[in-house]
């Protein structure tokens, strides 16, 4: 319950709901169960001979308002005859359904509000914590089971759990009214078809016993085949180049199946309750009329014939609460399930977090220092006693082989991720101290994959730039060369360019994301130089346009083709995580070591 409760957190303020709710849930239950009770009256009018009716009535005393209806009942028998008092008495009972079915409308639309109230918070506090995260907890994470939990897992807390409210709240209550309504009418009878009540919950609790289990397998099952999904989309150019179609297929089909497989389970459980609910409670009916039956036909209870119809009507009403609860207890361990997977992704925390005191930087003066910089992946040690310093206006080259450490390097200084071991300051300031919002506000990103967002060309250009004018994207747009395309297109700098920008070449790509950088006009450029896939003129248009972007700002390139940063003024060439060499183009080619060997394993390719 735990779990229920802290999933109800995310409806707050739920007293602005919930007392709306019961008042109107109130009245709704007294009318609904009127409308039974009003059989007895309207039954005994029907059954009433002239003779029977006596001359002279008492008003009753005490509580039991089955003997004030019965009482008014007769007062209209004999004032206005059968006709008269039947009319009277329908008229009675129209305008108490009339009220109890306006009270249950107004309740069930404060129930939905409540429960897209609910959606909406919980949705947001989960895809808020989401995007709040260090980058490293998505290295370790499926997409698919990320979105899975975004998007379909919050839908089922919205409608099991948050559904159970209106259960919980209205159907005990309606629960009580009936049972207080047959006690009036019957004490010893209503007694004794208590007796018969645990029998039917001990059979129901027997059928849902293991569904909370069966829904966190369905619901990871759901999660895997959405990541395949998330993956064939994504990965659909290189699936068709390998004639992998059948392959993933039948990947995706045979998660597919077990799914199928756990909901058949799933729905046999769940559908059972209701059927058994509905015998059993057919069986009660049937041993209280044969019960009550032998005590009105021996004239050994305390009700009239249709005093006795009415408890059975009513009776008969009694398991539709009972049954509504037990579908709502059903339902709910679904909405633990999931609501326990979502409640882990909020639980999450962000391992890059801001201290409370975290300074607010403004500029870049002076230089971006390592010192005794060590980082590990879990057991994975991946740099090692990185000891740099990159000055104002500096640009320096990060090159080695493949898995030397160079990306995580550059991670760090945005604070993407912080070092295990040592420290990594800009002008003399601990990056741990500082706030990240501000620190990302001095650095642009250039990455070897073209990172583009489906929409236009301008939202992209001046993404997260709300107050970006036309004049200012279009005059990055030429410093990255990339005006001339953009003119070309149908619309312009409206043209939407589509998912993850498939509308344009590589090198268009490459230039929109420089563009987007130029925009932010950042005094620090962190460039993994993405040149190496492109043909040689794109690839010359974007090597200008990183030019450009380079131009007195602090540089640190991830260089691939050596050939690019000759003219850098640091370069340093990892290997295993360490730093090997460190000097000029010209330092580094007269040390004949690793670098000198990379210049010539490339250009012995490259001829």
């Amino acid at each position: 319950m735990k779990t229920y409760f802290r999933l109800l957190s995310f409806a707050k303020p739920i007293e602005k709901y919930a007392i709306p709710y019961i008042i109107c849930t109130l009245i709704m239950v007294v009318f609904s169960t009127l409308n039974l009770a009003l059989l007895a009256p309207l039954l005994q009018i029907l059954f009433n001979s002239q003779d029977t009716v006596p001359e002279a009535m008492v008003m009753p005393k005490g509580l039991n308002l089955l003997d004030y209806f019965n009482y008014y009942a007769n007062y209209l028998y004999i004032n206005y005859g059968a006709y008269g008092a039947l009319k009277y008495t329908c008229v009675v009972i129209v305008i108490s359904v009339f009220i109890s079915n306006l009270f249950r409308y107004l309740s069930q639309r404060i129930m939905e509000n409540l429960r897209i109230h609910t959606l909406l918070n919980l949705r947001k506090s989960v895809f808020d914590n989401v995007m709040n995260l260090h980058l490293g907890y998505f290295t370790n994470q499926r997409k698919g089971d990320i979105i899975s939990k975004v998007a379909s897992d919050v839908q089922v807390v919205q409608f099991s759990v948050t559904g159970t409210l209106q259960v919980v709240f209205k159907e005990p209550l309606q629960l009580i009214a009936y049972l207080v309504a047959l006690f009036m009418l019957s004490v010893k009878l209503t007694l004794f078809s208590l007796l018969v009540i645990p029998v039917s919950a001990f059979f129901i609790s027997r059928i849902v016993k293991t569904l909370k289990q069966q829904a966190q397998e369905g619901q990871r099952t759901y999660a895997n085949m959405i990541t395949y999904l998330e993956e064939s989309l994504s990965g659909i150019k290189i699936i068709k180049s390998f004639n992998a179609a059948g392959y993933i297929k039948n990947k995706f089909n045979n998660e597919n199946d077990n799914y199928a497989k756990v909901n058949r389970r799933m729905v046999r459980r769940q559908q059972m309750g209701s059927p058994v609910s509905e015998l059993l409670g057919v069986c009660m009916v049937a041993i209280i009329l044969l019960y009550g039956g032998s005590l009105v036909l021996t004239g050994q209870g305390d009700l009239s014939a249709a005093g006795f119809i009415t408890y059975i009507g009513i009776f008969s009403q009694i398991m539709r609460p009972a049954k509504a609860l037990t579908d709502a207890f059903t339902n709910i361990h679904n909405g633990i399930a999931a609501g326990e997977r979502v409640l882990q992704l909020i639980d999450e925390k962000n391992q890059v977090a801001d201290k409370p005191d975290a300074k607010v930087i403004h500029s870049f003066e002076n230089s971006i220092k390592f010192e005794q910089v060590g980082f590990a992946y879990e057991e994975n040690q991946v740099l090692k006693d990185i000891n740099l310093d990159i000055q104002k206006g500096q640009t320096l080259a990060l090159v080695g082989p493949s898995g030397g450490g160079k990306s995580t390097l550059v991670d760090l200084i945005p604070r993407f991720m912080d070092p295990t071991s040592g420290t990594v300051k800009i002008d003399g300031q601990d990056l741990r101290d500082l706030d990240q919002e501000s620190l990302r506000q001095l650095i642009g990103v250039v990455n070897q994959e073209s990172i583009l967002f489906n929409d236009t060309i301008f939202n992209n250009i001046a993404f997260a730039n709300e107050s970006a004018t036309k004049e200012q994207v279009i005059q990055a747009a030429k410093i990255a060369n990339a005006h001339e395309f953009i003119m070309g297109t149908e619309l312009g700098y409206l043209t939407n360019i589509g998912d993850r920008g498939s509308k344009l070449s590589g090198g268009q790509r490459q230039r929109i994301c420089i563009a987007r950088a130029v925009l932010k006009n950042p005094p620090i450029m962190l460039l993994d130089e993405a040149t190496s896939a492109l043909d040689t003129e794109s690839e010359r248009l974007v090597q200008e346009s990183l030019y450009k972007l380079m131009e007195n700002r602090t540089t640190v390139v991830i260089a691939h083709r050596l050939s690019t940063i000759q003219n850098a003024d640091k370069i340093v060439v990892l290997e295993d995580g360490r730093i090997v060499e460190v000097g000029s183009h010209m330092e580094l080619i007269g040390k004949n070591g690793l670098y000198k060997r990379l210049i010539d394993m490339q250009q012995f390719a490259e001829g």
